[in-house]
Parts: C-alpha cells; structure tokens; sequence
C-alpha cells in the first residue's frame, strides 16, 4: 500500500491550500482515512478521519477552517484548509486504517499505512 501527498507549499495567514493524497496498492480500501500533522517539536496530532461511509470527525483547532473528503473512484482523499493560521505549520501526513468499535478515530494507533508527509508553511 502507497500513499503520497501533494499540495503543500507556502503560503500567507488567511489564505488557502488544498491537499491531495493519492493511495494504490488496496486488496480492500481501508474504511477509515485520515490526516495528521506534525509540527516541529510537538507530537504528531490526528485532525481530520473520514469513513468509507462519508461520515467526518475534526479536531477543534481545525474545525470550521478545514474540510476533508473522499474520491472512492480515483482512491484520492484531500484536505481543504481556508483561513490558514502560522499555527498550522507543520508536515501533514494522510494515514488509512480500520474501524475500531465500528468507527473511525483520530488516533495515532488506528491507522496502518502512512504516507510521507507534505509541508505546509503559513507566514504571518
């Protein structure tokens, strides 16, 4: 299983970015996708998990600001982010992974297959 991101870059506070994460290699598509992000020293975070069934879950600090959604056809997920923050700085990685309790999560441990990360700098 492959996942690789896109759309990263620089951008200034109150603008917008989207990105993309394009995933090969399923026998089965996971029913959870996700993304994380890391900023330097801290700890990676969960901030957005979408189920097969289309169903959302966001952190606080990006709800509201952040939209995820799915592409089943093209095996695409994205993350649209408006009103960008120089808090939202960081690498931004897109996970997959199972339902836990019938369910998915923004937990770390719920998902299996990362992919490498893109950056997304936002200037103030």
């Amino acid at each position: 299983v492959q996942l690789v991101e896109s759309g990263g870059g620089s951008v200034q506070a109150g603008g917008s970015l989207r990105l993309s994460c394009a995933a090969s290699g399923y026998t089965y598509s996971p029913y959870c996708t996700g993304w994380f992000r890391q900023a330097p020293g801290k700890e990676r975070e969960g901030i957005a998990t979408i189920d097969r069934d289309g169903s959302t879950i966001y952190a606080a600090s990006v709800k509201g600001r952040f939209t995820i959604s799915q592409d089943n056809a093209k095996n695409t997920l994205y993350l649209q982010m408006s009103s960008l923050k120089p808090e939202d700085t960081a690498m931004y990685y897109c996970a997959a992974g199972p339902r836990r309790r019938g369910r998915c999560y923004t937990e770390i441990i719920d998902f299996t297959y990362w992919g490498q990360g893109t950056q997304v700098t936002v200037s103030s």
